[in-house]
C-alpha cells in the first residue's frame, strides 16, 4: 500500500530536506509540500491524501498552528491521518492534540524524521486510523508518575508501566515483547491488566492503547 502524503513546514531548508527524504521512502508518495496552514488546508482539500505530516509551529504566531490544522483536517477530512512534528516534548500540546480523540493522529519529535522506518510507520498508522506517539513523548509523560501520587496510573506495577510505555507509542504486542525481552503471552496479560486498571476494557481496539496515556495526561492536567 502506498501512503499519499502532504507535508507542511515554513522553513524552506527543512521542507526541501524532508521532501527529499519522503521521496525516497518506500511505500510513500509525497503529493505536495507547503509552507503554511492555509496552503496545507488547500492541499488536503485538493489531493485528499492518506496522511499529513506537519510542523507544530507555523505562521502567523508560531505556536500551535500545526495542532489547530490537525484538528481541522481530522474534522473535515476524516479519511486523512495527521502526524504533528515538534522540536521538544511538550505534554500540554500532546494533550491538546489527542484530548478529543486519538484516531488518525500522531505526535513525533523532529529528530525522529531521520529515522525513516519510524516515520513511515507513523504515517501508515495514522493513515489506517490508528495513533502514533513518539517514545520520548511517552517517556516524558510517564516519568512524572512518581510526582503524581493521585495519578490514574498509581495502581500500575513497574512492569505494567514498562509495557504501557511501549504500547502507547504504537508498538504491537509482538514488538513490545521483543523490546522488553518478554513472551508475547506475558505482554498480552500485562496489557489486559493495564486496560482493566485504567477502566479501558470496553474501548475499541484502536483507541485503548493511546487512551492509556491520555489517562495519565488527564490525571495531571497535561502539566
Amino acid at each position: 500500500m502506498t501512503v499519499r502524503v502532504v507535508f507542511a513546514d515554513d522553513n524552506f531548508l527543512v521542507r526541501e530536506g524532508v521532501s527529499a527524504l519522503l521521496a525516497e521512502a518506500p511505500g510513500v508518495e509525497l503529493v505536495e509540500a507547503v509552507e503554511d496552514p492555509q496552503a496545507l488546508h488547500r492541499a488536503v482539500a485538493v489531493h485528499k491524501p492518506d496522511a499529513v505530516l506537519t510542523d507544530i509551529r507555523m505562521p502567523p504566531t508560531f505556536t500551535t498552528e500545526g495542532i489547530d490544522a490537525a484538528k481541522r483536517i481530522r474534522a473535515e477530512f476524516p479519511g486523512t491521518g495527521v502526524v504533528v512534528l515538534s522540536q521538544y516534548v511538550e505534554a500540554e500540546y500532546a494533550f491538546d492534540l489527542l484530548a478529543d480523540g486519538v484516531e488518525g493522529l500522531g505526535y513525533l519529535l523532529k529528530e525522529r524524521v531521520s529515522e525513516l522506518d519510524e516515520l513511515v510507520r507513523a504515517l501508515n498508522e495514522v493513515a489506517r486510523g490508528g495513533s502514533a506517539l513518539d517514545p520520548k513523548v511517552v517517556e516524558g509523560l510517564l516519568t512524572r508518575k512518581s510526582e503524581q501520587t493521585s495519578s490514574a496510573l498509581s495502581s500500575l506495577t513497574e512492569r505494567e508501566l514498562e509495557v504501557l510505555r511501549e504500547i502507547a507509542t504504537g508498538r504491537s504486542n509482538a514488538a513490545t515483547a521483543k523490546a522488553l525481552f518478554m513472551s508475547e503471552r506475558a505482554v498480552e496479560k500485562h496489557v489486559g491488566s493495564v486496560f482493566q486498571k485504567l477502566g479501558l476494557v470496553n474501548e475499541g481496539e484502536v483507541n485503548r492503547r493511546v487512551k492509556a496515556v491520555l489517562a495519565f495526561l488527564e490525571a495531571t492536567g497535561g502539566r
